[in-house]
């Protein structure tokens, strides 16, 4: 981070934002390479982290160890690093500045009686929340999370692509752009 920025942040009372995205369920930090990358060219700070593959509430003591708990800290991620991070942001006295889900697995593929269980926590969110995601993604019925996205109770915007799958690599320049515009709305 640069003096100017420090500086700036200072001076108008708010801090840079540093975002923190969890991979998905196959992934590592470096398959989230493409999205730290393309936040680092719209201006914000943006940190890809390793999560254990095991279930999702399981991981969040190794979420906990390298994610700041902090009022600056935006937290997110692809798929299972997106549900990790939506338990942290559920969490009591959760300080995080925004959560950004890319593609967020709802239920798994064909079993979508399932995502009772995975939403149960949507509405301890406190924090403004932005969901990306494909239309025919198999891990999240549209229908379904949209009426799962309503049940959040901070200001919340959700993006669908339609034809698009649990991927959003395709489109993953419009994602990041509106990722860009949420937080500096949210900031404003």
């Amino acid at each position: 981070m640069s003096p100017s920025v420090i500086a700036e942040g200072y001076a108008t009372g708010l801090m840079p934002l540093h975002c923190y995205i969890g991979h998905g369920a196959s992934g590592t930090s470096a398959s989230m390479k493409p999205f730290v990358d393309g936040l680092q060219r719209r201006g914000l700070q943006a940190t890809a982290i390793d999560l254990p593959k095991r279930k999702a509430e399981e991981a969040l003591p190794a979420f906990h160890r390298v994610v700041p708990d902090d009022a600056t800290t935006v937290v997110g991620g692809h798929s299972y690093g997106g549900r990790v991070a939506s338990l942290a942001a559920a969490e009591q006295n959760s300080p995080y500045a925004a959560l950004i889900l890319f593609s967020f697995p709802l239920h798994p593929p064909g079993s979508p009686d399932r995502t009772a269980a995975r939403t149960a926590h949507f509405p301890e969110i406190r924090c403004p929340a932005l969901f990306l995601s494909g239309e025919s993604d198999p891990f999240a019925r549209v229908d379904l999370l949209r009426e799962a996205v309503g049940r959040l109770d901070g200001p919340v915007e959700l993006h669908t692509y339609p034809k698009l799958g649990h991927g959003l690599l395709p489109v993953l320049d419009d994602a990041l752009d509106r990722v860009a515009a949420f937080l500096s709305a949210i900031r404003a």
